[in-house]
C-alpha cells in the first residue's frame, strides 16, 4: 500500500498551480511510487501532468471571492477525502487570506481553517528546514500565531505554552522519528529578561511551563534570549524551537532558510505541510516562480507520513 497525497492548488491569481505541478516534476522519481491528485480550478486541468489525478473543485469566475471560494473548495475537498479514506495526506499550495475571508472563512489562514474542518485542538504552526546553509535542520514552533503583538502578548500564557510544547514534542516523536528530541524555549524579553531586569514573563509564564513540561518527561529548556537560541538550534543544540510570537520565529526562520522552508501543521488527524511563501500574484503566470519550498512541501510530506504510518511502504 502506498500513501495517496492530496495537493491542492490554492488560490488561482497566484503561483500555485504552477509551483504544485513544477514540484512533482522535480521530485519524479522520489514519487514513482506514489499516488498525486491536485484540487483546483477546472482552468487548470490542462496544466495537470498526465501521470496524476485531478479533481475540479469548480470554475474561478475571475473575481477575489471566487478565487476564494476555490481555494476553500479544495481544502474542504482534500479533508473530506482523507475522511473518507481516499488521501492520507494533504499538501497545500497558498491562499490570499483577504479572498479567502470574502468566501465566507473568516480565518487568519489555512491551519485556523483546518483546525476547524477537522476539530482538531489544539494544533500548531511549525516551521520546518530539514536542511539549511548551515548543513543542519532548524524547525520553529510559533506558540502564537497571526497576531497583532499587543495581543500575542496578551495571549502567552503558562497552560498554552505547556501545550504547545507537549504537542511538539509527541510530533518530533511520531512523525519525525525522534525518540528523546530536545526542544529549547526562546524568551520572550531582551535577554530572557536578564533575570527581572527587563519584564516578568519568563520567570511567570515561561519558566513555569518548562518545568511542569520537564515533570511530563519532555526533554526542554530555556528559556534562552532570541539573539542565541536559534543559532544554538542551527548548530545542533536542539531539535526544534518554541518561539513566543510570530515574527521573533519567522525572522530567524526565514533568515536561515529562505525559499527553502515548509509550515507544517502538527495536530491533525493527518499530515498537513505547505510551503512557507505566498500568493506571489505580481509574478502569477510569468513561468518565474521558484518551486523549492513546494519541492520541500512535498518531500517533508512523504518523510512524516511514512514515519507516522509505518505501515505504509514507500518503497517496495
Amino acid at each position: 500500500m502506498y500513501p495517496h497525497i492530496a495537493i491542492t492548488l490554492g488560490d488561482p491569481q497566484g503561483i500555485g498551480a504552477e509551483v504544485a505541478f513544477q514540484s512533482v516534476r522535480d521530485l519524479k522519481t522520489e514519487l514513482k511510487h506514489l499516488s498525486i491528485t491536485f484540487l483546483g480550478s477546472e482552468e487548470t486541468r490542462g496544466q495537470v501532468p498526465s501521470e496524476h489525478e485531478f479533481i475540479a473543485v469548480g470554475a474561478w469566475d475571475g473575481t477575489p471571492k471566487g478565487a476564494g471560494q476555490i481555494a476553500a473548495l479544495a481544502i474542504e475537498q482534500a479533508v473530506t477525502g482523507v475522511r473518507d479514506g481516499l488521501f492520507h495526506t494533504i499538501v497545500t499550495a497558498p491562499v490570499h487570506k483577504p479572498s479567502l475571508r470574502s468566501a465566507g472563512w473568516d480565518v487568519p489562514g489555512q491551519t485556523e481553517m483546518l483546525q476547524k474542518l477537522t476539530g482538531s485542538n489544539p494544533v500548531g504552526m511549525l516551521m520546518a528546514a530539514e536542511m539549511t546553509d548551515r548543513g543542519s535542520p532548524l524547525r520553529v514552533l510559533l506558540a502564537t500565531t497571526h497576531h497583532p503583538l499587543r495581543e500575542a502578548i496578551s495571549l502567552l500564557s503558562e497552560e498554552l505554552l505547556l501545550e504547545q510544547i507537549v504537542l511538539l514534542s509527541k510530533a518530533l516523536q511520531s512523525d519525525w522519528g525522534l525518540v528523546a528530541p530536545q526542544i529549547a524555549i526562546c524568551g520572550l524579553n531582551p535577554h530572557a529578561s536578564d533575570d527581572g531586569l527587563f519584564g516578568d514573563e519568563e520567570a511567570m509564564i515561561l519558566s513555569p511551563a518548562i518545568e511542569r513540561a520537564r515533570e511530563m518527561g519532555t526533554n526542554v529548556a530555556g528559556p534562552f534570549p532570541a539573539d542565541t537560541v536559534f543559532y544554538r538550534a542551527l548548530t545542533g543544540n536542539f531539535d526544534a524551537v518554541v518561539a513566543p510570537y510570530h515574527d521573533v520565529g519567522m525572522a530567524a526562520f526565514k533568515t536561515a532558510a529562505f525559499g527553502r522552508g515548509v509550515n507544517v501543521t502538527l495536530g491533525l488527524p493527518f499530515v498537513r505541510t505547505s510551503p512557507d511563501h505566498g500568493t506571489a500574484f505580481d509574478i502569477a503566470g510569468t513561468s518565474s516562480a521558484n518551486a523549492t519550498s513546494m519541492v520541500e512541501a512535498v518531500r517533508l510530506a512523504i518523510h512524516l507520513t511514512q514515519n507516522r504510518f509505518s505501515k505504509i511502504s514507500l518503497h517496495d
